[in-house]
C-alpha cells in the first residue's frame, strides 16, 4: 500500500466520524458558510502581487517533523505582510499535523484567500470546507476517479469555493472539467516522493490556457521561479522550504527579495 492509498483508507473513516459528530445542517449554520469568498484566480493573477501561495505546514509523512513550533498566527500574518497571494493550510491531522482550527483562525487574522488542503474524497469535506471559511478546495487527481472530481469540483463552485485540480502526470489532465479553476503540478512524486521542478516544465504545455496555472513542491530559488515564469507559470506554492526556517515569514520575505532582485 502507498502512502497515498493509506491516507485516503483512513481518510474514509474519518469522513464518516465527522459526519456523524458533525451533521452537515450543523455546518450550514457556521457563519463562515455565508460570507463572501475570495477569489484565489485574481490575488494570482494581480501584477502588484508575488504570484507564491505561502503555506503553514507543521509536517510531512516523507519529511516528519517541519516545525513544531511557529504559532500560525506568526506565521500567516507574516507571510500576509511579505506579500503572499495566497494562503495554503494543511487540515489533516494524522499524517501532516495540520487542524481545522489552523485554517479557522487563520481566516480570522487573514485577508487572504486560503486554499484547504487536504484529502477530499466526499460531498461532506466540500461543505466542511465551506464551514471553515476557506476559499480554494484542493482536489487531487491520483486521489479521484474521473467522475468524482466533476461532482466534487461541481458542489464547491456551487457554494462559491474555487478549485485547485493537483496532477502529477499527464495521464491525469483528463480530470479537468468546466468548475476546476487552478490546475497545480506537483513536482513530488507521490510514489517515491522525489521531487523534481522538471515535471512542472514538461507538463507546462500540456495545461489548456484557460486554467491558471501554479507549480507546487521543491521551488527554493529565484532561477526555479523564472524558468517557470517563462513556461506560462502563475503562481506557485511554496510551504516546506520557509517552514523549516527559524522564522519562517522572515524566510518568505528574503526569498521575495531575490525573485524581485
Amino acid at each position: 500500500m502507498t502512502i497515498l492509498e493509506e491516507i485516503i483508507s483512513y481518510k474514509k473513516t474519518e469522513v464518516a466520524r465527522a459526519r456523524q459528530k458533525t451533521p452537515v445542517a450543523r455546518l450550514e449554520k457556521s457563519k463562515s458558510f455565508v460570507r463572501d469568498t475570495l477569489s484565489m484566480t485574481r490575488f494570482l493573477l494581480d501584477a502588484e502581487k508575488t504570484g507564491i501561495i505561502t503555506e503553514f505546514k507543521r509536517k510531512s509523512p516523507s519529511r516528519g517533523i517541519i516545525n513544531a513550533v511557529s504559532s500560525i498566527e506568526e506565521v500567516t500574518t507574516g507571510y500576509f505582510r511579505c506579500g503572499a497571494s495566497g494562503l495554503s493550510i494543511l487540515t489533516d491531522n494524522r499524517f501532516f499535523g495540520g487542524t481545522h482550527a489552523d485554517l479557522k483562525r487563520a481566516r480570522q487574522i487573514t485577508a487572504l484567500p486560503i486554499l484547504r488542503k487536504d484529502f477530499i474524497i466526499d460531498e461532506y469535506q466540500v461543505i466542511e470546507t465551506r464551514s471553515m471559511g476557506a476559499d480554494v478546495l484542493l482536489l487531487i487527481a491520483a486521489a479521484l476517479e474521473k467522475e468524482q472530481t466533476k461532482t466534487l469540483s461541481r458542489l464547491a463552485h456551487s457554494l462559491q469555493l474555487q478549485v485547485l485540480l493537483e496532477v502529477h502526470e499527464s495521464a491525469e489532465l483528463d480530470h479537468l472539467n468546466e468548475y476546476i479553476d487552478i490546475v497545480g503540478v506537483n513536482n513530488r512524486d507521490l510514489k517515491t516522493f522525489a521531487v523534481d521542478t522538471e515535471r512542472s516544465v514538461q507538463l507546462s504545455a500540456e495545461i489548456p490556457r484557460e486554467f491558471v496555472k501554479i507549480s507546487e513542491s521543491g521551488i527554493t530559488s529565484a532561477i526555479t521561479i523564472k524558468r517557470l515564469r517563462g513556461c506560462g507559470y502563475q503562481g506557485f506554492l511554496i510551504g516546506e522550504s520557509f517552514m523549516r526556517a527559524p522564522s519562517p515569514e522572515k524566510a518568505f520575505a528574503d526569498f521575495i527579495d531575490l525573485i524581485m532582485a
